[in-house]
């Protein structure tokens, strides 16, 4: 069976920090392009971030230029997303997507 997870749900302060990973098993993460995608609250689903299988070419949307950084470690399987400077609107379920198959979410709350 073919399963991402994404430990690091968290509840942060605005203009806090945290990392979401996203894990696979039953297929080798580290030959994919592995994209991150959340959904806030009452909202359709918004693209994140994006990492190509070598780990060289990395993609953000505009608004998570400069404040979200994507990573992967092919050696442990694993891709990260780490999160800066979060707002109040970062609020959202984060899901990564790798070979056609999403992760299950996690939810991730900014707040004062």
């Amino acid at each position: 069976e073919v399963q991402l997870v994404e430990p690091g749900a968290g509840f942060v302060l605005p203009g806090g920090v945290l990392t979401l990973s996203c894990a696979a098993s039953g297929f080798t993460l580290s030959i994919s392009t592995v994209t991150w995608a959340r959904q806030a609250p009452g909202k359709g689903f918004e693209w994140v971030s994006a990492i190509n299988s070598g780990g060289g070419s990395t993609y953000y949307a505009d608004s998570m230029k400069g404040r979200f950084t994507i990573s992967r470690d092919n050696d442990k399987n694993i891709v990260y997303l780490h999160m800066y400077s979060l707002k109040p609107e970062d609020t959202a379920v984060y899901y990564c997507v790798a070979a056609k198959t999403w992760g299950q979410g996690t939810q991730v709350t900014v707040s004062s």
